[in-house]
């Protein structure tokens, strides 16, 4: 295998397929490798931990084909490490090292064995696609409120159910619950629903990007057990690495993204959502979020911030024995019982950080219930938020 490519298309390539390579002590030592395959100008880069599998396709300048697996993380920062311009890498048939070179610097790397790498299975024929834009927007907007405890795996997972005539992505740590709606999206059959990793729909949001190298689309198709999306256009090539882009512009690529469901079922979060919430605030958001930043910074070891509710304000507060208090009040409108009501001041920012729009909505039941965080005017996003008791 032998081609040339430029150093800052490469290194983003394989940062790229880097985020899917192994991490853990036990898996695979071919799993720490990033595998390449050349064919004509194609240079396809796939990463996996056998759960989420990365693979970005770029157009180089071949000049013998070829398949090899390097270390992923070594060679990404040698790559990273080399002046702009030119990069080569050359394997010779036979041989178990790969030479990368660039100007005056050059590297020999010990290759892994090629042979041991998994086949990465076809994507399904059927294929939809969805707005790229809309799509990272509203995973900015539910991942964040997924598990990261590998104790309860299906909290870890985002929903993606059918809803009228779109989709609806879920998400609770049981804490906090994210639901977004995006409308016109017919990616599922009436009733349908998947549960997919937050960490996969994580790295997608971070491939996308500004959406602008999928042309404003990505395509998505599901097997009964994996969740493929792809950015950019793929054709059929052979040799198992489930295909590569028909790219005819140097540097241009594609992405592809797999990822293996989660099984089991998802908690019935529609009975969490209070139907009625006698109680509503309508503040600015950025300065609500400017003042929960400053009073924030007094609620140390866990200690919550209050927000008292009254009529044309809303005062927050936090005191930490020891250490000081924070008090700051903002003119809002406010209908409803005068209350207080306590939240994690992380949880509460993450909430108000993905509402769109100038103002946001604060609607409760009591200061023991549940509360919802919408922005005004729309009805696409919810954030609902468990608060915490203070004695």
């Amino acid at each position: 295998m032998k081609f040339r490519c430029e150093r800052d298309v490469l290194v983003d390539a394989l940062a790229s397929a880097t985020r899917a390579v192994a991490t853990r002590g036990g898996a695979l030592p071919v799993l720490s490798g990033v595998k390449a395959a050349l064919s004509g100008d194609r240079l396809v880069l796939t990463g996996s931990d056998l759960d989420l599998t990365i693979q970005v396709v770029v157009t180089v300048a071949g000049h013998t084909d070829g398949v090899a697996v390097l270390p992923a993380r070594l060679a990404a920062d040698i790559v990273r490490a080399l002046d702009p311009g030119a990069v080569h890498v050359d394997v010779a048939e036979g041989e178990a090292e790969a030479r990368i070179a660039s100007g005056r610097s050059h590297f020999s790397v010990r290759l892994l064995p090629a042979e041991d790498f998994p086949r990465v299975a076809d994507a399904p024929a059927n294929e939809v696609t969805l707005d790229a834009a809309a799509l990272v927007d509203a995973l900015r907007q539910v991942v964040p409120a997924a598990s990261h405890d590998d104790a309860r795996p299906i909290l870890t997972g985002v929903l993606m159910a059918a809803e009228g005539d779109g989709l609806r992505l879920v998400a609770t740590d049981s804490y906090r619950l994210a639901v977004r709606d995006l409308a016109g999206a017919s990616v599922l059959r009436e009733g349908q629903s998947v549960l997919v990793p937050s960490r996969a729909l994580g790295e997608l949001a971070r491939l996308l990007g500004g959406a602008d190298k999928a042309g404003g689309r990505v395509s998505l198709r599901l097997g009964e057990r994996d969740a493929t999306f792809e950015v950019g256009t793929f054709t059929p090539s052979g040799g198992g690495d489930g295909g590569g882009p028909g790219a005819d512009t140097a540097g241009t690529s594609a992405t592809r993204l797999t990822t293996r469901l989660i099984e089991g079922q998802f908690p019935n979060y529609r009975q969490l959502v209070p139907e009625r919430h006698p109680n509503r605030l309508i503040v600015g958001r950025e300065p609500l979020l400017d003042a929960l930043r400053r009073v924030k910074l007094l609620a140390r070891e866990a200690i919550p911030v209050r927000l008292q509710l009254r009529e044309g304000a809303v005062q927050l507060s936090a005191i930490t024995q020891d250490v000081g208090q924070a008090e700051e009040e903002l003119d809002a409108k406010y209908e409803g019982t005068e209350m207080g009501i306590s939240f994690n001041p992380e949880y509460l920012a993450d909430g108000i950080e993905a509402v769109s729009g100038d103002e946001v909505t604060l609607e409760t039941l009591d200061g023991l219930k549940p509360a919802v965080v919408r922005g005004v005017g729309r009805d696409d996003y919810l954030y609902l938020l468990m608060p915490i008791r203070v004695s």
